[in-house]
């Protein structure tokens, strides 16, 4: 899901919260599994482990053709799932079209040479809706992943 958030909070993110954001009474509660439809899990997973570099965490049958079927960062094997999940239902497949439309990623990935990334993605074959652009606090590259989402690529700028 993508969210648009102040700049003044998204460079707050950048850095890292200051400390006294922080509450030691609070428990620390983080993001295990975050989920993309996809139109086609099968070809997903090509796209996001053969050419993204993304590892298999979960690969299980569901029934009915269905896998709980997620990828991680493979320096993050332990890191936030991604979930490509079928997006069958009718309101799934509304949602993700309606972004695709707007032209919205539905995914932020971060790299720390988003050049050399692109140049690569690119010659994979891989079909960019915007190159590098300097957007703020970051440079942004959207691609398409072949399975019905935009994706932004950043590097923070500077």
């Amino acid at each position: 899901m993508f969210i648009a958030i102040t700049l003044d909070l998204y460079n707050q993110w950048l850095k890292g919260f200051p400390e006294s954001s922080r509450r030691e009474d609070v428990p620390v509660i983080k993001v295990a599994v975050t989920s993309i439809f996809v139109d086609d899990q099968e070809k997903a997973l090509r796209f996001y482990t053969d050419l993204l570099g993304f590892a298999v965490r979960h690969d299980v049958p569901l029934g009915g053709g269905a896998r709980w079927l997620t990828v991680v960062a493979p320096d993050q094997p332990d890191g936030v799932e991604l979930l490509l999940e079928p997006n069958g239902n009718p309101i799934a497949k509304t949602y993700q079209e309606g972004l695709r439309e707007a032209g919205l990623p539905v995914l932020i990935m971060r790299t720390d040479d988003i050049q050399r990334e692109h140049d690569r993605l690119a010659a994979l074959g891989v079909r960019f809706t915007m190159p590098p652009t300097p957007t703020g606090p970051v440079v942004s590259a959207i691609f398409d992943d072949t399975c019905g989402n935009l994706v932004s690529l950043q590097q923070p700028a500077g």
